[in-house]
This record gives structure tokens, sequence and C-alpha cells, in this order.
């Protein structure tokens, strides 16, 4: 049975100085575009500046030390959420509107790595899919590898074996281009994490998560948990499709019972539109 988190509802605590916040956040066409714009669907709304103060301010309150971020058009527009005094923004090299990435906490050693390109199957799109972030931070002499995704929209609970729908072939073609990258990190000897919007509910769908286990143990941190992200007012949460995998010698670092999800004060529905339909994720490490 799936059981409903604690919700990140203040500022979070000082950390001491050898745990790490690890987040991840969809922010939904974060963009400085004009609503029309010929790059964005017609239904996207424009963001006002108090819109980027209210997710601003949401930033901060995180207080993490990466986020793993989705839907990001270009550093500027990062840069609104994540001001440059304090955060490094690394996004994947593509035009997409869509980029997925990184804020790193300025103190953090950040190398980035080459694109996961292979996850993008139609990069000559008008609204291609998304290429994978890679970089390697580093925090008191401790490495680890980090791989932020954004996959395929429109399978949440479909089958990944034949016979599938179009998007769940598409989702599936994406699932050996990470488990490629997990390999390699198992090779390596390295501490790694893959977190992002997988637009998967794994509860029901453990063919991907038996598929990236086929590559290397991993241990998903959204697991038998659901998320107040947007939850009715019943009491009860919803399948995370946001996750957090830790593979490697990270799997030894998670804080049990980090697991955060920072919710939206404001209820609007409205407001979904404004900040995002994602919430940020989170959970701590404890670094050797």
């Amino acid at each position: 049975m799936l059981r409903l988190i604690l919700v990140l509802c203040v500022l979070a605590l000082p950390v001491r100085a050898e745990t790490l916040r690890l987040a991840t956040w969809n922010i939904a066409w974060l963009t400085q575009k004009p609503a029309g714009h010929r790059d964005l669907p017609s239904n996207v709304i424009a963001r006002s500046p108090g819109d980027f103060a209210l997710l601003a301010g949401y930033a901060a309150r995180l207080a993490a030390d990466v986020v793993a971020l989705q839907e990001i058009d270009g550093e500027a527009a990062a840069a609104r959420v994540f001001p440059p005094s304090a955060w490094v923004i690394h996004l994947t090299d593509e035009r997409d509107v869509q980029r997925p990435g990184f804020a790193i906490r300025r103190g953090l050693r950040v190398t980035p790595n080459p694109d996961l390109a292979g996850l993008d199957l139609v990069p000559h799109a008008r609204f291609s899919l998304r290429r994978g972030a890679d970089i390697t931070i580093e925090a008191g002499g401790t490495q680890l590898r980090l791989l932020s995704v954004h996959l395929k929209a429109g399978c949440r609970d479909g089958p990944l074996r034949p016979p599938r729908d179009p998007d769940c072939d598409g989702l599936s073609r994406q699932v050996p281009e990470i488990a490629g990258w997990i390999a390699a990190r198992v090779r390596e000897g390295v501490a790694f994490a893959v977190l992002g919007d997988f637009n998967r509910r794994m509860e029901r769908a453990e063919d991907l998560t038996g598929a990236l286990a086929e590559a290397a143990p991993m241990t998903r941190v959204t697991a038998g948990q659901s998320s107040p992200c947007w939850a009715s007012g019943d009491g009860r949460g919803r399948p995370f499709i946001d996750h957090i995998f830790l593979g490697g010698p990270a799997r030894d670092w998670l804080v049990p019972g980090s697991l955060r999800v920072l919710v939206y004060g404001e209820r609007d529905p409205a407001f979904r539109d404004r900040l995002s339909d994602h919430c940020p994720v989170s959970v701590r490490l404890a670094l050797p």
C-alpha cells in the first residue's frame, strides 16, 4: 500500500557539512518567451514577474545543494529561479525549449559530461524528445555522477513489452539508453543517481524498474510512497512520476526517512500553470 510521505512545508533546517540534499523539479515550460511564440504550444501561458518570484521563493525554501531540472528554456530562464550569485546552471546542449539540466549550488565542484543524446529519439522534430543532462559533482572529496532525465510522456501505466501503443513504444526505446548509462557507471565503480521526470507510475509499471535493475541494483527513493503534490482534498496522495534512483555506493548514502516533497501553498488550480504541475522532490545523502 502506498503511503503519503511527509511534506517539506517549512524552511529546511541547516544540514551538516557531510550531507547533501539532492532534488528533482520539473518547472513546466520555464521560458521567457511570450505566449503564442512559434516555439511554444498554443496552450502555454506566459509567466509574470510575480510568478518567477514565487518560483524563486520555493527554490530558496527547497534548500537543496543540487537540483535536477526539467523543461527549462535556457540559462536565462533558469537564472530567474536560481540566482547566478548562488547557483551554477548546466543544461543539455540542444535547442529544445524543454531542456533537462541541473542547478548546482556554488561551492560544489561540478564537471559537465557529454549529454545522453540517445534519449532524444526524434532530434529534428519541432518538439523533440529530450536528451539526458550528465554531470559529476564533488563535495568534500566525494564524487557523485548524476543524470537528469525527462522521458517520453503518454505511457504512465501501459506495458513496455509488445504489443504497445506509440507512446509506450517510444518510452521502451529510451529505457536501454538509460540502462546503458547505468551499466557504464557500474564498470567505472562510481556512485551515481538517475533522477527526473520519468512520466511513469512505477508502482504499477515494474517492467521499467525491472529493465533498469538488470543493469545494476538500485534504490528508488519514491518506492512505496505517494506524492502530496496537487493532491485532492481527501488526504490521499498521487502516484509519483518524478523519481530518484540511487546506484553504486550512493545507495548506502541515503538518509533514511529523508524523502520530501515541497508542496505549493497556493491551492487555486490556476497556479498549476503559473508555478508547475510538478513539485520538487528531494532526499538527503550522507557522504562518506
